[in-house]
């Protein structure tokens, strides 16, 4: 008798759980999400060698943890972060060379509109709503 009373109340729970996830998804509307996966623009051969000595230096130091692995790793890790930066950098002023040309002028825009559209939600209603059906402002 008294499982049969926990399935109820546990029943009960999760229909009132999916009701209420509806409502709040309807109302609120959902999320996007992060984006997975980071912006690379900058990313080329020089970078992508330096990243990956460096993930070959940090796997040494998790194996063998000495002084010599950790001061290679360091080392290493310092200089990829110049590679990126430098390359960070050269990316930024082509980019900026190319704002001033004419023909790069939609492209411009294409890219700012991309990143508009990436990074926003999915909404569903502008504003709350009463029982009545009018905003609750």
């Amino acid at each position: 008798m008294v499982r049969d009373r926990v399935e109820d109340v546990n029943e009960h729970w999760h229909k009132m759980k999916k009701i209420m996830m509806e409502t709040a998804q309807y109302i609120c509307g959902m999320s996007k999400g992060p984006c997975r996966h980071k912006e690379t623009w900058w990313w080329n051969e020089e970078v992508a060698e330096a990243v990956r000595e460096k993930k070959i230096k940090y796997r040494k130091l998790k194996r063998e943890n000495s002084k010599e692995a950790r001061m290679e790793y360091k080392k290493c890790r310092q200089s990829a972060k110049r590679v990126i930066t430098s390359a960070k950098e050269k990316k930024q002023k082509e980019c900026a060379n190319d704002l001033n040309d004419s023909d790069h002028e939609n492209k411009m825009f294409q890219m700012a509109k991309q990143m508009v559209n990436e990074r926003q939600d999915i909404t569903g209603s502008d504003s709350l709503k009463g029982v009545s059906g009018n905003d609750c402002r």
